[in-house]
């Protein structure tokens, strides 16, 4: 069984594929895909890798199920013998998760790529060559010139009316 400790909106998470859990609110759509990559250690069958502070190549994918409002908590401030009561409350926001899955390495889905994707790729190539058999030449007494033109103008201090001497 493999688990991970998954580390978001300032808390920590024991999170394996198939569970569901409540993290802060995020900012992702319901039915959107969410990538964790704050993984604090993970656990394959017994060998554990701890992070420092992170696991490197690890991520946990999952799946926003909804979004909600916690339980309502009271706040009641209360001071003796001054007359002072506050009674407020509140619910903290949150985000449901279903673990889908926990990547290992570069195990990454990528969806096909368009035929646009493909012809710019093809055309990249083409233009580095190009730029690579003309090297730019770079003036090193130009660059001092350029910052002084880039300077601001000083600025000037606003006017005040002054105010007339009052005799007495």
């Amino acid at each position: 069984m493999v688990y991970a400790i998954v580390r978001t909106g300032g808390k920590q998470y024991r999170v394996q594929q198939g569970a569901t859990i409540d993290v802060e609110r995020l900012a992702a759509p319901e039915g959107g895909r969410v990538e964790l990559s704050d993984v604090l250690l993970l656990d394959e069958d017994g060998r554990v890798t701890v992070g420092t502070p992170t696991v490197p190549g690890v991520k946990v994918v999952a799946e926003v199920v909804s979004h909600g409002r916690g339980p309502k908590l009271i706040v009641f401030k209360y001071k003796a013998k001054t007359r002072y009561r506050k009674k407020t409350g509140h619910r903290q926001a949150f985000t449901r998760l279903a673990i889908q899955r926990i990547q290992v390495g570069e195990e990454e889905e990528k969806p096909a790529p368009r035929r646009r994707a493909r012809k710019a790729a093809a055309a990249e190539p083409a233009v580095a060559e190009a730029a690579a058999e003309e090297p730019a030449v770079v003036s090193e007494a130009a660059a001092p010139e350029e910052q002084a033109e880039k300077k601001p103008a000083p600025r000037r201090r606003r006017k005040t009316a002054e105010t007339p001497p009052t005799g007495e």
